[in-house]
C-alpha cells in the first residue's frame, strides 16, 4: 500500500463551489481504477472547522507504487489537475498499516489527517513508536463513525501520516489533528484489495 497526496491551495476568495462541481462532474473517473484501493476527493474551506486556507486536497491509497506511477505519468486523471491548476508536489508515504470501521459500508462525509514527526533516537525507539502507533490505529479503527483509518510514513521527512475517513463528521475527541476535511466524493475501486492490519 502506498498513500499519496497533493495539495491545491486556492485564493481566499476562491469560490470552492467550482471544485464542488469540478468532483460532481468528474470524480467518477476513477470508480473503476486499476490498482486504486480509494481516492477520497477531500476540500478544506477558510474559515470552516478551524481552515485557514480553501484548498483542494486529494488523498489515495494505492494497492501498489507501479499503480500509482502509472497514474501520475500515465494519463487517466492526473494530467486534468496538471492542466488546470500547474503540477503540484505529490506527497507519499509508505503503507505501515490500514483498517476497516463499523462504517465501512456508508459513504464518508469527513475525513481527518495528522502529521507527526519522527523523533530521533535509537533504532528500537522507532520500532516501539511504529507498535504503539498500529495498535492506536487498530482502537481507532473500532470507534462508531469510522470508515477506514490508514497509516503511513515518509523515510524522507520521517514523519508519520495518519489519515481517517468518517461517516459523517471528525469525532469531537480527535483533537491531535492538523487538517479536518469535507469528503466530496469517495471512488473506492479495489479498497478490499488492500489487506487489512499491519502491512510491514
Amino acid at each position: 500500500m502506498h498513500a499519496l497526496q497533493y495539495e491545491i491551495t486556492l485564493p481566499a476568495d476562491y469560490d470552492m463551489e467550482i471544485i464542488r462541481e469540478r468532483v460532481a462532474t468528474r470524480g467518477h473517473a476513477l470508480d473503476d481504477r486499476a490498482g486504486l484501493g480509494l481516492k477520497a476527493y477531500v476540500i478544506r474551506e477558510r474559515g470552516v472547522d478551524g481552515s485557514p486556507v480553501n484548498q483542494y486536497a486529494p488523498f489515495y491509497l494505492w494497492q501498489d507504487v507501479g499503480a500509482m506511477g502509472h497514474f501520475l505519468v500515465g494519463g487517466g486523471g492526473f494530467q486534468g489537475i496538471v492542466a488546470d491548476f500547474g503540477r503540484p508536489a505529490a506527497q507519499h508515504w509508505v503503507g505501515v498499516a490500514v483498517e476497516a470501521g463499523p462504517a465501512r459500508g456508508a459513504v464518508p462525509r469527513a475525513a481527518s489527517r495528522r502529521l507527526t514527526p519522527i523523533p530521533v533516537g535509537e533504532p528500537d525507539d522507532l520500532a516501539a513508536l511504529f507498535e504503539h502507533e498500529v495498535a492506536e490505529l487498530e482502537g481507532l479503527a473500532g470507534r462508531d463513525g469510522v470508515h477506514t483509518a490508514a497509516l503511513a510514513f515518509d523515510p524522507r521527512r520521517w514523519e508519520l501520516l495518519r489519515f481517517v475517513l468518517w461517516e459523517r463528521e471528525v469525532a469531537v475527541g480527535e483533537v491531535d489533528v492538523a487538517e479536518r476535511y469535507e469528503v466530496l466524493h469517495l471512488s473506492s475501486p479495489h479498497l478490499d484489495g488492500i489487506p487489512a492490519g499491519r502491512h510491514w
